[in-house]
């Protein structure tokens, strides 16, 4: 069994706030016995509408800076993995990266990942203030099974999902901050349990409340099953996830065996 804790959290314009709350959630999840805590994306800070390009950038930072830094010193501290998202300075343009970043319990990075697909759809453009990354990132290995990273709208594209799946996640983690609005919430529960389906695979969505955020961060496992929904409270939960299940899924309905591969196959470039 793989213990891991979901943060569903209300991040404010503050990012000193933000990560005090972040570091008392890392060790709530310790406490707890968690094997690995996930935070949602935007966990840095939230940027209203009226916030500029640039007067974002100004909070951004690198992954060596002092947001990841303390992060890092927290998950050493209580020996715990954490999948925490920043937004990430660019050395080409004013726009920053929506970036997530894996964190071993010995307080490595493990992983880097920016966010390939940006939100430009249903009244947003993501793309005045964040730029796009260029690479999907393997799956990396964690206390709780090999987990393949995406963010948010990347949910909503089931290409990189496969792809993380077969190049070995077992369980895809997806930071989010789902903008609430008429069908948001039927399509987030869907595309998270159709992800699991599909693939196999666990699927574990700690998403944004408040603001203009949906809430209902959830666990699914491969089977479909909702094993957590968090509703609009904030605050962290604990689910343990049984990784025979993937296994005994994965050979009962076996998807990705049955793929027509001579026919059709995906590839990253």
């Amino acid at each position: 069994m793989a213990s891991v804790a979901v943060v569903q959290m209300r991040s404010s314009e503050d990012k000193q706030e933000n990560l005090k709350k972040s570091i008392g959630y890392i060790a709530e999840a310790s406490a707890k016995k968690a094997g690995l805590v996930c935070f949602p994306e935007f966990q840095m800070a939230f940027s209203p509408k009226t916030q500029s390009p640039a007067e974002l950038s100004k909070i951004a930072e690198t992954v060596q800076g002092g947001f990841v830094s303390t992060l890092r010193s927290a998950a050493r501290k209580n020996r715990i993995g954490v999948v925490a998202t920043i937004y990430e300075k660019s050395k080409t343009t004013s726009r920053v990266f929506d970036t997530a970043v894996v964190i071993s319990p010995a307080g490595a990075i493990t992983s880097v990942y920016r966010k390939l697909h940006l939100y430009d759809a249903l009244g947003f453009k993501e793309s005045k203030k964040l730029v796009a990354g260029k690479k999907i990132e393997k799956p990396a290995k964690t206390s709780a099974g090999k987990i393949g990273v995406m963010i948010c709208y990347d949910l909503r594209f089931p290409e990189l999902s496969r792809l993380l799946t077969v190049s070995g996640a077992d369980i895809l983690v997806a930071p989010s901050a789902w903008v609430a609005g008429p069908m948001k919430e039927e399509h987030w529960q869907t595309m998270l349990k159709a992800r699991a389906i599909e693939n196999g695979s666990y699927v574990v969505a700690p998403d944004q409340v408040g603001n203009i955020y949906s809430g209902r961060s959830m666990v699914v496992d491969p089977f479909g099953a909702v094993l957590l929904d968090m509703g609009q409270g904030e605050g962290m939960e604990v689910v343990e996830l049984d990784m025979n299940k993937v296994k005994e899924v994965r050979q009962s309905l076996p998807l990705l065996k049955n793929r027509r591969t001579d026919i059709y196959r995906l590839s990253v470039r």
